[in-house]
C-alpha cells in the first residue's frame, strides 16, 4: 500500500492542540470497545458531533454499532485538510489505525469529556 506508511502520515500529540470550537476541521474516531468496530469521521465543531454521535442523531453507521466512545481526535486549522486526512485513514489496514489510537492514546479511555 504505496504512501500508507504511518510513520509518514501520522500526526502525533505534538501538533499544537486546539480548542474543539476553533475554526478548521478535526478527524476522529469512535468505537465501542478496543476490538471493536472503528468509525472515522470529520467535523468542523467536535463538540457538537461528539453530542450528536451520544444522543443517536449522528450517523446512522454509528447508532448501529453503538459507538460511543472517542478514542481519538486530531486538530487540522483547514477543514479541506482534515477531509483529505480522513480519506487516507479510512484506506489505512486496521493494525495502523489501532497504532495510531494506541499512540495517541494507550487505555483507550474516552477522550469526549476533555473536549465537551
Amino acid at each position: 500500500m504505496a504512501g500508507l506508511d504511518p510513520a509518514i502520515h501520522a500526526r502525533t500529540m505534538r501538533t499544537p492542540c486546539r480548542s474543539p470550537k476553533m475554526r478548521g476541521g478535526w478527524v476522529y474516531i469512535m468505537t465501542n470497545h478496543p476490538d471493536g468496530t472503528l468509525y472515522i469521521g470529520v467535523t468542523s465543531d467536535l463538540a457538537r458531533r461528539i453530542a450528536q454521535h451520544r444522543a443517536g442523531t449522528g450517523s446512522h453507521f454509528v447508532r448501529r454499532y453503538y459507538l460511543k466512545r472517542l478514542v481519538y481526535a486530531e486538530p487540522h486549522e483547514d477543514i479541506r485538510t482534515a477531509i483529505q486526512r480522513e480519506t487516507s485513514l479510512k484506506r489505512w489496514p486496521r493494525a495502523w489505525k489501532v497504532d495510531l489510537i494506541t499512540a495517541q492514546n494507550p487505555e483507550w479511555n474516552d477522550l469526549a469529556s476533555q473536549i465537551m
